[in-house]
C-alpha cells in the first residue's frame, strides 16, 4: 500500500495517510526498512505493509518510494 508521512515525531513514531482512507496509520521507528528515523521526512511517499495491532490497524515495513 501507499501513504504519505503526514506527521513524525521525537518520540520515534509517527502517522501516514493514505488516499481514500480516513483515519490515518499508526508507525513506529522500528517498522521503517532501509530508512532510518533522520531519513523519513514529513511529505515523503512511501509504502508499507497493514497491519492489525493491539490498537488497531499499523503500518509495517515503511520504506521510501
Amino acid at each position: 500500500m501507499t501513504g504519505t508521512i503526514k506527521t513524525k515525531t521525537e518520540k520515534g513514531f509517527g502517522f501516514i495517510t493514505r488516499e481514500g482512507e480516513t483515519k490515518d496509520l499508526f508507525f513506529h521507528s522500528n517498522d521503517l526498512k532501509g530508512i532510518t528515523w533522520d531519513e523519513i521526512a514529513v511529505g515523503d511517499t512511501v509504502n508499507f505493509d497493514v497491519v492489525d495491532g493491539e490498537k488497531g490497524p499499523s503500518a509495517k515495513n515503511v520504506e521510501r518510494v
